[in-house]
């Protein structure tokens, strides 16, 4: 899915997945939601074959992996990147796309900067500028 839809609306509140182990911080997020004036969730992750997976799919609930640790589902307020947007419309986005792998990044422009999304090693890393 090309994430050009997203263009003209408004970020209402984002959703974050954690993988928490004990006491330790987790290591960013594992899956964002953007929850726009359409009432569109739109879920930001990374694949197995890791490529970064834009889709729309609404949230789902937390879960326990008993020794693992547990998977926490919240809206999140300052743990990403995009929580400074709130309230603000998408003006542009952009994917970048490599051979075999497909999409490896999407940039998404607000009238205050921009919220790069990648994918690592299969990880996904927020940033902003």
């Amino acid at each position: 899915m090309h994430p050009d839809y997203l263009v003209g609306r408004r970020l209402e509140q984002v959703v974050a997945s954690w993988h928490r182990y004990g006491s330790e911080d987790p290591s960013g997020p594992l899956d964002v939601w953007l929850m726009d004036s359409d009432a569109v969730a739109t879920r930001i992750t990374t694949g197995s074959d890791w490529c970064l997976i834009v889709e729309t799919s609404a949230p789902f609930a937390g879960y326990d992996m008993a020794e693992s640790g547990r998977i926490e589902v919240a809206p999140s307020s300052d743990e990403t990147p995009f929580s400074e947007h709130v309230g603000e419309t998408v003006l542009a986005v952009g994917e970048e796309s490599v051979p075999d792998h497909g999409r490896i990044a999407l940039e998404i422009t607000f009238a205050s900067g921009r919220v790069r999304c990648e994918s690592h090693s299969g990880e996904l890393h927020l940033s902003s500028d």
